[in-house]
């Protein structure tokens, strides 16, 4: 088997890959029917509900040791109102990276992990124009932030893309 491919746990099939990364399309909150409501917005980086909740889309990575890859899920955080504002307002600015991180919650459930991971702390930092915002979790117990801190080999890679592919996250190349 050439690295390309893995066999997946999941269902025993040889699939491509694995996926470097996976991604929510919008934070758990967002209903689509949203789309068509006043003061609602989704777009690739950004969400509104109601006028009253803020999101940010933004990068958990986690380093792959013995490939040297890193895998990401690109996720959903909420923000304050007031962190929203100043991250919309130095979106296209060169320099923004020099921005204090924002504290945020984690918006979104990751399939496969316990317990769930809505809802996490997080500190969101903004990264030059034209990457996305480097979330990094609460150094807690929970097992992502431990894979974030700790790191995980192509066979913890292999895992996820056996579940992910199965169960809901999409596959693709991080934003």
């Amino acid at each position: 088997m050439n690295t390309d491919e893995f066999a997946c746990g999941t269902c025993g099939s040889t699939h491509s890959g694995p996926p470097l990364s996976f991604a929510a399309p919008a934070p758990d909150f967002w209903q689509p029917q949203m789309a068509q409501s006043e003061g609602c917005l989704l777009d690739s980086d950004l969400c509104v509900i109601s006028g009253e909740r803020f999101f940010v889309r933004g990068l958990i990575e986690l380093p792959v040791w013995d490939t040297g890859d890193v895998f990401t899920y690109s996720m959903w955080v909420s923000l304050s109102r007031p962190n929203f504002t100043r991250a919309v307002d130095v979106w296209e600015q060169p320099g923004r990276e020099e921005e204090p991180p924002y504290f945020g919650w984690l918006s979104n459930a990751i399939p496969g992990y316990e317990p769930t991971t809505l809802n996490m702390k997080t500190m969101v930092h903004t990264r030059p124009v034209g990457q996305p915002p480097y979330i990094e979790l609460e150094p807690t117990g929970h097992p992502l932030a431990i894979e974030q801190r700790a790191g995980i080999f192509r066979a913890r890679v292999e895992e996820i893309a056996a579940y992910q592919l199965h169960h809901g996250l999409e596959s693709g190349p991080h934003r």
